[in-house]
């Protein structure tokens, strides 16, 4: 017997009257989940989130967002960061994740942003991710991450992405990496906490909070050769009920590095 597909009710693939609908309509049989087509009347009185190529992206929306864009995995580095191939291993994630560090599973992805980050440095990364919503977002984004000049010109590849729950799939790997990284969405310090971003707000509503993260966790330290490193709110206690090796902290978080003995 088959769970019942998590997604239904909450989410659709939306098929705007441009272009070949097909890709569309594999999208929605690949998730279980409805194609919804705009021009129809009350289309977006069923679900409260959409999944449809915008701007040669694909974008994620709720119903404020029909008619603002969208949200999509952006491959372009976030303000601060190097544009160049390799960038520095400099700042607080560099340093947590290790100098001598060369493998890293980031077995978290969410929107990608910190896995991109990570393979800019230049390291040699694997990315996991549960949510078959979140990874259908991503393999577009990498997708598109192949087509830029400078990947093309040094003759990368993106990273490779598994899709599954990471719990399960690091058991699984052939060859422990030097490190594995982790995101967990924890929750929100108080209800009237500022205002998170929305992509973040949106997950949430759309994929809840991760409430097996202490069970990923010996997962991760089961199947890490050096090392784990747990991105968190600075007011989080550590994942694991143990005192973090070494702390680097950034701005309202850190990261905590567990070494393994």
């Amino acid at each position: 017997m088959t769970s019942q597909n998590p997604y239904l009710g909450k989410l659709a693939v939306l098929y705007e009257n441009h272009g070949d609908i097909q890709p569309f309509q594999q999208l929605a049989d690949q998730l279980a989940v409805p194609l919804r087509i705009s021009s129809e009347a009350n289309f977006d009185q069923h679900e409260a989130f959409f999944l449809s190529w915008r701007d040669g992206c694909l974008k994620l929306l709720d119903k404020e967002l029909l008619k603002k864009g969208g949200m999509t995995v952006e491959i372009e580095p976030r303000q601060g960061e190097q544009r160049s191939w390799p960038a520095p291993k400099d700042g607080a994630l560099a340093k947590a994740l290790g100098r001598k560090t060369k493998t890293v599973v980031d077995a978290t992805t969410g929107w990608g942003q910190d896995s991109l980050h990570i393979f800019r440095m230049g390291y040699d990364l694997l990315c996991i991710e549960r949510s078959p919503i979140m990874a259908a977002l991503l393999a577009d984004g990498f997708q598109r991450l192949a087509q830029e000049d400078w990947m093309q010109r040094l003759q990368l590849q993106p990273p490779c992405l598994l899709t599954g729950n990471a719990i399960e799939l690091l058991a699984t790997l052939l060859e422990a990496p030097d490190c594995i990284y982790l995101d967990p969405m924890f929750p929100p310090k108080r209800k009237k906490s500022a205002l998170a971003k929305k992509s973040m707000m949106v997950l949430r509503d759309l994929l809840g909070d991760d409430e097996d993260k202490e069970a990923l966790f010996a997962a991760a330290m089961q199947a890490t050769s050096k090392r784990v490193v747990v991105k968190c709110p600075d007011y989080a206690e550590p994942l694991g009920g143990v005192k973090p090796s070494d702390s680097f902290s950034g701005k309202l978080l850190r990261y905590d590095v567990f070494l393994k003995n």
